[in-house]
């Protein structure tokens, strides 16, 4: 068996935790573990702050790098710090510890919530949960026009991956077309690369909302609140089906009788009606026109 031998910097912890303790002097603890009252007065010149620095920026950015990558990063950057000092810091910051990391998201632009000038420019997406009386989760994929508020979508359903966004999405386009920006949060479905790689395919920009504000996402929110206030919290129910069956009744009575203080009083339906009148006359007043402009 073969005695620990004690490093300076321990010998003096333990004259310390000896003052302290038993409230002697510097003179006494030093004598009872045989330490030299100089290297107790001694204290080391090594400034390491620009060393704990850069490790702690890179440890930052490259989480999970060792000291090797650190290391040759430190010289490619023009450090001259040896081997031997950068590897003592890193072990005194315990970088070597494996650490675990949260996923990071990319910066999300500060986007301005804005009235589009048209149909089919921009449409909202999220997602709602509720649970059945069974205790069952339950999530809704809402997808509205930011134009004139409809609901084009309110689909149902036990779990929703991207799959299922995307079959909902091919339904829209089918009866309306495809907008040119959906705007939602950053939710995993919207993260996942099954839609990303859909939406290139599609030419349609996803425009995500910053984490944590979703008040960019403001025309969807009231929307969600609305339901959730007269469907979700107003009844208890057994099976998807009697949450369908509420749900669509819901979703045209808001399409085609809720009044939007923001779009003069009118139902989303109403609005678009007009919309369509005013920028898209009927065929027989595009006629007399061209009429009046052949005899003019």
């Amino acid at each position: 068996m073969v005695k620990k031998v004690l490093r300076p910097s321990d010998k003096k912890h333990r004259a310390n935790y000896l003052q302290q303790t038993f409230n002697i002097s510097v003179l006494r603890s030093c004598e009872v573990i045989d330490f030299s009252r100089s290297m107790w007065y001694y204290h080391s010149k090594r400034d390491d702050s620009e060393v704990i620095d850069a490790l702690s920026k890179l440890a930052k950015e490259l989480p999970t790098r060792g000291f090797e990558v650190y290391y040759k990063r430190l010289r490619r950057e023009g450090h001259s710090w040896n081997r031997k000092k950068v590897l003592r810091v890193y072990r005194s910051m315990n970088l070597k510890l494996r650490r675990k990391h949260k996923k990071r998201l990319p910066t999300r632009e500060n986007n301005p919530l804005e009235v589009p000038k048209g149909l089919n420019q921009v449409w909202s997406m999220d997602f709602m949960a509720d649970v059945l009386s069974d205790g069952r989760k339950i999530r809704i994929f809402n997808v509205m026009d930011d134009h004139n508020r409809e609901a084009l979508a309110m689909d149902i359903g036990l779990n929703y991956p991207a799959r299922k966004v995307i079959e909902t999405l091919e339904h829209l386009e089918q009866e309306l077309g495809l907008p040119k920006t959906l705007r939602c949060d950053n939710g995993p479905e919207f993260l996942s690369k099954t839609l990303t790689a859909w939406c290139k395919r599609k030419r349609i920009e996803i425009r995500y909302i910053q984490p944590g504000k979703p008040v960019q996402n403001a025309f969807m929110e009231r929307l969600n609140r609305f339901y959730r206030e007269d469907v979700l919290d107003a009844y208890w129910f057994n099976d998807l089906h009697q949450v369908r069956k509420l749900t669509n009744k819901w979703m045209e009575d808001y399409n085609n009788k809720h009044p939007h203080s923001s779009l003069g009083n009118l139902p989303p339906r109403v609005y678009k009606k007009r919309f369509w009148e005013e920028f898209f006359p009927k065929t027989d007043q595009i006629d007399q026109k061209l009429l009046n402009l052949a005899l003019s």
